[in-house]
């Protein structure tokens, strides 16, 4: 399929800057992929589209308050520092994005306070560093004390210490994203609790979100389009409950597309989950289909986005383009903290 496929406009009006409170009141479009009918509901009622024995597959990845402000060394300038990931594990060497980017150049120092500051050590991309911290206590508790939490592009207001606990899963355990999984923030510990109850199974996986999501594609041939590779890790006990339900002929249902690439990029061939542990580029797109998901819950995405794509592998594309046209027209809120779609 081509890039122009998934393009469309919308009003920038519909993108949510705040999540609905409580989580699961927002609203929740459902597609049936077999019949095509498209229903509204609230999302508290996602509960009614899983049958006991089903399994309903997390991503437990935390995200990590990666935003970070300092001051180069001699002209003071104000310098954003934006974590990705750790290159080492013995050393406090970082992947980051800078901004300014043009003020910013190797041998650089950038203070964060008059104790802890970072070096720039190389040049990856454009506004892309390769950085070492220099601190003297544990790197990590410096990141919870002078980082701020990474709310997407698209919200423009200094985070808040309420964002820490809002931009993120109540299940969120694994630190390591810089976005979150956003289909899971509609979960409340409530609704997890009944879902269990109901006789469903619960896994997890962790994929680490970097600021790749955000990446729209540019090429229209799609299979020309590289996606970021992303850390991502399946436990032996968690595919083991995946299997379990695959074993009995029961749905596995992946909350979010992150959750997809991760399931998917553990089967190299036949019908079950390995665990795995490593680095995933998937793109799933069209006409590409999926080995082991058989329900997703996502929310509403920006048009041309990799989200987009793999929702569309899982119902025709067309059924799911009139559902966004539907969304449009109801007031639907999209993107991270905006409202749901499942497909069964």
């Amino acid at each position: 399929m081509k890039l122009s496929q998934f393009k469309f406009a919308f009003p920038k009006t519909l993108i949510a800057k705040a999540p609905k409170v409580p989580r699961d009141s927002c609203k929740l479009m459902v597609i049936n992929s077999q019949t095509r009918e498209i229903q509204s509901h609230k999302f508290s009622k996602v509960i009614d589209y899983m049958n006991e024995g089903d399994v309903l597959v997390l991503n437990d990845s935390k995200v990590f308050p990666a935003r970070l402000y300092g001051n180069k060394e001699k002209t003071k300038a104000k310098i954003e520092v934006f974590l990705l990931r750790q290159l080492s594990e013995t050393e406090n060497i970082w992947d980051v994005v800078v901004d300014p980017a043009r003020k910013v150049r190797i041998g650089n120092r950038i203070f964060l306070n008059k104790n802890v500051f970072c070096e720039v050590i190389d040049n990856t991309t454009s506004r892309g560093r390769i950085v070492r911290f220099n601190v003297k206590e544990d790197f990590k508790k410096v990141i919870e004390k002078l980082g701020k939490t990474p709310l997407p592009f698209y919200i423009k207001r200094e985070p808040t210490e309420k964002d820490k606990e809002l931009y993120q899963t109540v299940y969120a355990k694994n630190v390591g994203s810089v976005a979150a999984p956003a289909a899971g923030l509609h979960f409340t510990k409530e609704l997890l609790k009944k879902i269990q109850h109901k006789g469903i199974k619960i896994a997890y996986v962790t994929l680490h979100l970097g600021l790749g999501m955000f990446r729209l594609v540019e090429v229209e041939d799609l299979s020309k389009h590289r996606m970021d590779s992303e850390f991502y890790e399946i436990t032996k006990e968690n595919a083991d409950i995946i299997n379990q339900s695959i074993m009995k002929r029961k749905k596995v249902i992946a909350v979010g597309t992150s959750v997809c690439r991760a399931i998917e990029s553990s089967v190299i061939t036949g019908e079950y989950v390995r665990p795995s542990r490593g680095w995933t580029d998937r793109f799933i797109h069209p006409p590409n289909t999926m080995s082991i998901v058989s329900k997703v819950i996502t929310n509403f995405h920006m048009p041309q986005s990799t989200m987009l794509m793999l929702t569309c592998t899982l119902a025709e594309r067309d059924d799911v383009m009139k559902a966004y046209k539907k969304a449009i027209k109801e007031n639907y809120k999209f993107l991270a903290y905006g409202d749901a779609m499942m497909i069964i």
